[in-house]
């Protein structure tokens, strides 16, 4: 079941911090999250998974950053959040979405016990100026049933930024060099 924005508000300070929060960005089923001032884009013309990619930040000016279709841009919300004994879910807002921008691509899926700011994978249809502080996102929270084990990844718990994929971390490189993951095939 998802909490109603009144049983988000109940759950304040318990199962759900929200930092900054306001009552203003409370919604019937969710929390609008807004937009850092800062992006970052990768470098790289080809991104590998194996190894960390370079990317540089760029800020938004008070005039708005217009971003090209077909760039990946990642971006982090200005709240920070932590959840208990419930799984938060993270949606880009229709209005932001009916304009053309997917907010949050992929791994929507919050864990139990996750604490920090929420990186977004932001892409463009067509271009688009955004603009700092916007209510960007919306956060909303299921029930769970069973017993809980709380989220305690090295690579992305207790975060302070915007946090590039640390897939590379999952590559165990002795590993991978000792046993193929595919063996040969024979062919005739």
């Amino acid at each position: 079941m998802i909490l109603t924005g009144t049983e988000i508000k109940e759950r304040l300070g318990t199962d759900i911090i929200i930092e900054p929060y306001t009552d203003k960005q409370l919604n019937p089923n969710s929390y609008n999250l807004t937009l850092h001032n800062e992006l970052l884009v990768y470098e790289e013309i080809v991104l590998d998974m194996k190894r960390p990619n370079r990317f540089k930040r760029t800020a938004i000016p008070p005039e708005g950053l217009i971003l090209k279709p077909n760039q990946l841009y990642l971006a982090r919300t200005v709240e920070r959040t932590e959840t208990y004994n419930l799984v938060p879910m993270l949606e880009g807002r229709s209005s932001v979405g009916r304009l053309g921008l997917f907010v949050h691509i992929t791994a929507g899926f919050g864990d139990v016990g996750f604490r920090g700011y929420w990186t977004l994978e932001m892409v463009a249809v067509q271009p688009i100026r955004i603009y700092a502080g916007v209510e960007i996102c919306q956060i909303f929270y299921h029930t769970i049933e069973g017993g809980v084990t709380e989220y305690k990844s090295s690579k992305y718990q207790g975060n302070s930024d915007i946090q590039p994929s640390m897939l590379w971390k999952d590559f165990d490189q002795k590993k991978l060099d000792s046993q193929s993951l595919f063996p040969p095939q024979k062919f005739s």
